[in-house]
């Protein structure tokens, strides 16, 4: 059959087209992660520095917006730039990149749907300026980093200003400053960390003005966090909300801090719900100065200074729900470096616009619950509560100008110096007013009790 000049053209053409369709093919991925590294010249286990090689790899991935998969292996490596679109992964726990000096191991500028996953980012050690994570995320839109292990971090661990996105499933340890940082976040979620041994605090969710935040702390366990710079409560906390609302903490397993398990300031609208505690060393659950708003429910709190303070009335701080919480196994005395007056073995304490209700204290050194510090008290509801096992069960603040308080159904035992006693600021003033004949407060309304 004759070929005719058509066919010849349509042919010729159909080729290049074919040919065009194909060249890509050879920057597709190699394996189920994505292309290899090893294409642009990245060589494992090398005593040599890899920062070229690499940014070139992330590079040229992020252009072609395919993955780009690290082999197992050691990677030293200076500072690191992720471009949007960014998707590096690892075999988890033996891709390992070993940090060699610069501001940060991953620096990201305003990057959008950058992820980093099944890493070890090694910090050796090595210091980081002021106010930087090994990873460094300035509006970061739709961030991911998961399933990575971040390690001996000179600085804090992770550090994001004004970003959105997930920091998920990932250990955190050994770190110099903070485990995880958030400045301003746009939408962020983190959940189900593991962060041990950090100096400062473990996860730390800030603004620099009061206002709406949201974002999600659920399912992360953090254990043995350091107050290494001293103070008096900004450091050794496992997570600290500042001048955030909205904030959701939650289902936490919280252990061994030297200040509190969780430290709402200034957070108005904040959850703390259903958190698991033990062994902090001052306030467990802390919502405290200019706050509106704070729902403190369904956590269990096994040794602390104090289980619960909402507080700060004089700032602003109320309106909130105590309820449902176990607490036990108090300790006499907060941490060095505190107020020498801050009060101390006490189960609950609670100031303006709060209801206590359905709380188990057992074990309260000082005071199961109180309400009130001198004349800030206003609008309190203490109901249907068990305190067992302390000095004395309830006190209220009855000194002049102390707004009401509403003292009912509760199951009070085993509390030497009274069920239910008037205060003078922290000093007990009164009998125990649920014994006949004792003074009556016009501002509290004792209902029925039960005591022995």
């Amino acid at each position: 059959m004759a070929l005719h000049r058509r066919d010849f053209l349509t042919a010729l053409a159909t080729g290049s087209a074919l040919t065009l369709t194909a060249s890509p093919l050879t920057a597709a991925p190699t394996s189920r992660r994505g292309r290899d590294a090893a294409l642009s010249g990245v060589r494992p286990d090398s005593s040599d520095d890899q920062t070229s090689a690499l940014q070139r790899a992330i590079d040229d991935a992020a252009e072609r917006h395919v993955p780009l998969a690290l082999p197992p292996g050691n990677y030293r490596t200076g500072t690191l730039r992720l471009p949007s679109g960014t998707q590096l992964s690892g075999v988890r726990g033996a891709t390992r990149l070993i940090f060699t000096g610069g501001p940060s191991l991953f620096d990201s500028q305003g990057a959008e749907t950058a992820t980093l996953s099944g890493l070890v980012l090694d910090g050796a050690g090595i210091p980081l300026p002021s106010r930087r994570g090994l990873v460094h995320c300035i509006a970061a839109q739709d961030l991911r980093i998961e399933n990575c292990m971040i390690t001996a971090s000179g600085g804090s661990g992770i550090w994001l200003e004004a970003s959105s996105g997930a920091i998920s499933n990932n250990m955190l340890t050994k770190i110099a400053v903070t485990g995880v940082v958030s400045f301003d976040a746009k939408g962020l979620r983190v959940d189900g960390n593991t962060i041990i041994d950090t100096n400062d605090n473990g996860i730390e969710i800030l603004r620099t003005s009061i206002g709406d935040d949201g974002t999600l702390v659920t399912g992360n366990r953090i254990e043995n966090i350091k107050a290494g710079p001293g103070g008096s409560g900004q450091y050794g906390n496992a997570i600290n909300a500042f001048r955030a609302g909205n904030v959701v903490i939650s289902g936490n397993r919280i252990k061994d801090c030297d200040y509190s398990a969780v430290r709402g300031n200034s957070a108005s609208n904040i959850q703390i719900t259903g958190n698991s505690v033990l062994n902090v060393r001052e306030v467990a659950l802390y919502s405290e100065f200019a706050f509106e708003g704070a729902v403190i429910n369904n956590n269990t709190v096994d040794g602390a200074a104090l289980g619960v303070s909402v507080c700060n009335f004089n700032e602003g701080g109320r309106l909130s729900t105590v309820q449902g919480n176990i607490i036990r196994n108090l300790k006499p005395k907060r941490p060095i470096g505190t107020a020498p007056d801050d009060d101390a073995g006490i189960g609950i304490y609670v100031e303006a616009d709060t209801a206590v209700s359905g709380n188990v204290i057992e074990n309260a050194p000082s005071f199961g619950i109180v309400a009130g510090w001198g004349r800030y008290l206003r609008d309190v509801a203490i109901t249907g509560n068990v305190v067992r096992k302390s000095f004395i069960g309830i006190g209220v603040s009855v000194v002049d100008g102390a707004g009401t308080a509403t003292i009912s159904g509760n199951v009070i035992a085993e509390t030497p110096r009274g069920a239910v006693v008037g205060l003078d600021h922290a000093r007990p003033v009164t009998p125990d007013l649920t014994t006949p004949g004792s003074t009556r407060f016009n501002q509290v309304s004792l209902g029925h009790n039960t005591t022995r």
